[in-house]
């Protein structure tokens, strides 16, 4: 599923930019996390693999730290484009038509909302942390609570880039741009 306006255009390294689709935003009257205002923190980004199912926080282009995600099930698979986080929100309240869960262990959200700058995208913590490393979600990037915790002050791009529509063998993994950074993969 591809949004109007979304740019669907291969960058240098030859992956296409994508991001996540939530079904429903937090309210943004919830407290917003700020943004860090340091240097380093405006050059940082997140580049997401649908494939591999993994996110990295990138400094200058250089790989920090790989964390394993949830992306969109096949029936709401994760949309293409390239987004700004807009809004953070720790402690979110979940709002579906007819559902209000407040924030807490029931929450699907989790513990952090970021929110992107098209309108039910965002990036996730989950209460169900061992859907992580599946295609299980509505389309949006879940993240263990924990690992949204680092990811969220960390960045203001999202860069969700997903090697789509290429040739295996030039299908660039988020593997091979991590190199030999370790991956967090505890439970």
């Amino acid at each position: 599923m591809m949004r109007a306006g979304v740019n669907n255009t291969r960058s240098a390294s030859g992956w296409l930019v994508a991001a996540a689709l939530l079904l429903t935003t937090p309210a943004v009257s919830q407290h917003t996390v700020a943004a860090s205002a340091s240097p380093s923190h405006q050059k940082r980004h997140v580049v997401v693999s649908i494939p591999d199912r993994k996110l990295a926080l990138l400094e200058n282009g250089a790989v920090l730290m790989v964390f394993p995600i949830a992306v969109g099930a096949d029936a709401s698979p994760s949309p293409t484009g390239q987004f700004q986080i807009v809004t953070r929100l720790a402690n979110p309240t979940y709002y579906h038509p007819g559902l209000v869960i407040p924030p807490g262990l029931d929450n699907p959200i989790g513990t952090r909302w970021l929110g992107l700058n098209t309108k039910g995208y965002g990036i996730h913590g989950t209460n169900a942390p061992r859907s992580i490393g599946e295609a299980t979600s509505h389309g949006c990037v879940r993240m263990r609570n924990r690992d949204i915790k680092v990811v969220g002050p960390a960045t203001s791009v999202a860069q969700a880039e997903v090697p789509q529509d290429q040739p295996a063998e030039a299908q660039e993994t988020t593997s091979q741009l991590a190199g030999n950074v370790e991956t967090s993969n505890k439970p």
